[in-house]
């Protein structure tokens, strides 16, 4: 008896924490492809790529970031300080960035050793 009761506990516990982990591996990290149409033109992006000085890479990110807020359905909600997302440069190189302060225009900080030249890039 105590063993089935052990076994059902045990049951729904899994299903639990599975449904758990799914949820937060969901959420997990935006990416952002900048050859998209609403972000190629933008005028920090279009030259950019891992090779780019940082502040450079920094105001695009920030530009880029800015542009998928404003087309969210909940722009105070998406991408709060502290998140972090996977930017996807014109040339194929990817790096992955934090925002630091949303309202500024230097409010994104690459995250260290996370950029990968486009020749390097999974395909």
């Amino acid at each position: 008896m105590n063993y089935r009761r052990f076994l059902h506990g045990a049951k729904f516990w899994f299903w639990v924490v599975l449904f758990v982990a799914y949820s937060a591996g969901a959420v997990g990290l935006v990416m952002i492809d900048t050859y998209e149409d609403r972000y190629r033109n933008l005028s920090k992006v279009q030259l950019t790529s891992v090779k780019t000085q940082e502040d450079v890479r920094r105001a695009g990110a920030s530009q880029v970031a800015a542009v998928y807020r404003a087309q969210s359905g909940m722009p105070f909600a998406s991408l709060p300080a502290g998140s972090t997302f996977q930017v996807v440069w014109p040339d194929g190189s990817t790096e992955t960035m934090v925002i630091v302060d949303p309202t500024s225009s230097l409010g994104v900080a690459p995250v260290k050793n996370s950029q990968v030249t486009a020749a390097n890039a999974p395909r």
